[in-house]
């Protein structure tokens, strides 16, 4: 392998001091006089902007009052009453000045491109939210030297386009990177020629080799597509063991968040073991920076409540309705499924994301990511959601000892009357193909996990009265990254669909998922 240059500079000792500082402040923080100041911050801040006049701002004192004034919107309601017609100038329309970059988001089951406004407040917030991050690492590392070598994140392309003068959009990562200050650099991979190649293999097989020349001691990304990046450096060094420690020995922290980590957990245990490194969980969104860990895997993201962004939780169940119940901060609950709502440094307002949460602490509240508004199936009247989908997959995985590189699932109808409908689960399995006896028992355990945890599925399946049992598909290997690169959604800001509620596009994959291979058995 290529020698990697040792660093002489280490800023770790800098970084304490402020994670130290940073901590004692968490320690005592009150969250919801927290939330309060941040939402009196933001309405005073753009109580001028033609948003702030429309909703009285300037009459505005309360948590109460605001929910009253400001109802709830989508992106789209966003889009057409405020953003489209300026755009892309949005000056003083929902934040004061002029909106200087468009973070691209394309929806990962409506496909639809949408530009979400990134001011400087925003891009310094995030900067904030990446030194919390830190700081939770070195309060539980202090003899960490993370700052002695390279922070290695592996997102999208950093090339950005100009919508106007002075006005840009693309990837979050592009916009971060675009921002960061100059100090920064040094302790940050890819360098800038490697940022920005917009082709994903071409910029795996580029970083990949290049990478082993840095002291890396932070890798960070979706988990897949570290998944994939691994995969493809181990190709490149076959006589090197399946570890991450052999590859980059000084490595301290790998930093995951877009997708659930539960599928792929047993793959990075598996890539962790013999070294240091430790896991930890991070929840940007294109909307804002919103938690990031501050305990083990699995125990909950603590949000970031003083920092830009107000949070609002409305119950799934009554995201439809007329006059759903808005909580905050100061009334949000524990074991309840929420819609997240953020109001923000950018211009957005009383904005549900789209993502779903669950608490499992308010003091301090950390939550868990459960998964999408739009990430339920319930062709039949089962009503899973994308976390129960997410926990019976990782169940089933574990049942057979088998690893996960991704999966999609949705419904299959029935072609006659006297036919029952039910679930195809498209997954494409790590390492070797499991057997077929293996993939009965995936199947298996798969139905009964998910009998066990959601009622309704478990009446639809009792005697295969109202579903029949899942069927699972084994793709063949590379066939997720084939399918995204096929759809021009290949590389680290993009996310595979869990749920596949759209019947062309599960219809495409299945298609796709049949001839990728050279021996493939029909559906």
């Amino acid at each position: 392998m290529p020698r990697r240059r040792a660093r002489r500079v280490d800023a770790t000792p800098l970084l304490k001091l402020y994670a130290r500082r940073r901590y004692r402040q968490l320690t005592i923080q009150d969250p919801v006089a927290a939330q309060e100041r941040t939402l009196s911050a933001l309405i005073a801040k753009a109580r001028a902007t033609r948003f702030g006049r429309d909703h009285g701002f300037s009459a505005i004192d309360t948590v109460a009052a605001f929910q009253s004034a400001v109802p709830l919107r989508r992106y789209d309601e966003m889009w057409q009453a405020y953003w489209k017609d300026g755009f892309p100038r949005l000056t003083e329309v929902s934040w004061p000045g002029t909106v200087p970059y468009f973070a691209q988001s394309s929806g990962t089951t409506s496909g639809v491109t949408k530009y979400i406004p990134c001011t400087r407040e925003m891009i310094a917030s995030n900067r904030r939210a990446g030194l919390d991050l830190l700081s939770h690492h070195l309060i539980n590392r202090p003899q960490s030297t993370i700052f002695a070598g390279r922070n290695f994140m592996l997102g999208g392309s950093t090339r950005l386009v100009e919508l106007a003068p002075g006005i840009w959009s693309g990837d979050l990562s592009g916009i971060a990177g675009r921002t960061a200050p100059a100090w920064f650099r040094p302790f940050y991979f890819p360098s800038r020629h490697l940022e920005v190649i917009a082709d994903w293999e071409e910029k795996i097989s580029r970083m990949a080799p290049a990478s082993l020349m840095k002291d890396i001691r932070t890798l960070g990304g979706t988990p897949s597509w570290m998944l994939l990046f691994l995969e493809h450096l181990a190709s490149l060094y076959p006589d090197q063991p399946r570890r991450l420690h052999a590859f980059y020995p000084n490595l301290e922290m790998l930093v995951h968040g877009g997708v659930s980590f539960a599928p792929y957990r047993s793959a990075f245990t598996e890539w962790l073991t013999g070294g240091h490194a430790e896991t930890r969980e991070v929840y940007p969104a294109s909307e804002g920076f919103i938690a990031a860990a501050d305990r083990g895997d699995g125990e909950g993201l603590r949000m970031i409540v003083d920092n830009g962004l107000f949070f609002e939780f409305v119950p799934v169940d009554e995201l439809g309705s007329p006059s759903p119940t808005r909580h905050w901060i100061g009334n949000a609950e524990t074991d309840i499924n929420y819609a997240l709502v953020l109001s923000t440094c950018a211009g957005l307002w009383s904005y549900i994301i789209g993502d779903t949460v669950r608490f499992v602490d308010t003091r301090p509240p950390r939550i868990l990511v459960t998964g999408r508004t739009s990430y339920s199936l319930s062709a039949f009247g089962e009503h899973l959601i994308g976390e129960e989908v997410e926990r019976g997959i990782a169940t089933a995985a574990a049942a057979i000892h088998a690893q996960i590189a991704d999966y999609s699932v949705g419904a299959v109808f029935p072609q006659t009357s006297a036919d029952v409908g039910g679930h195809l689960f498209i997954v494409e399995f790590s390492g070797a193909q499991p057997s077929g006896d293996s993939l009965a028992t995936f199947a298996k355990v798969l139905d009964e996990t998910l009998a066990a945890i959601n009622e309704d599925y478990q009446v639809h399946r009792t005697n295969d009265f109202g579903m029949r049992p899942p069927q699972v598909h084994p793709a063949p290997h590379g066939t997720f990254a084939a399918w995204m690169k096929r759809r021009g959604k290949l590389g680290g800001q993009n996310k595979v669909p869990r749920i596949i509620t759209d019947p062309a596009l599960f219809e495409d994959l299945k298609a796709f998922s049949q001839g990728h291979g050279a021996e493939q058995e029909s559906f």
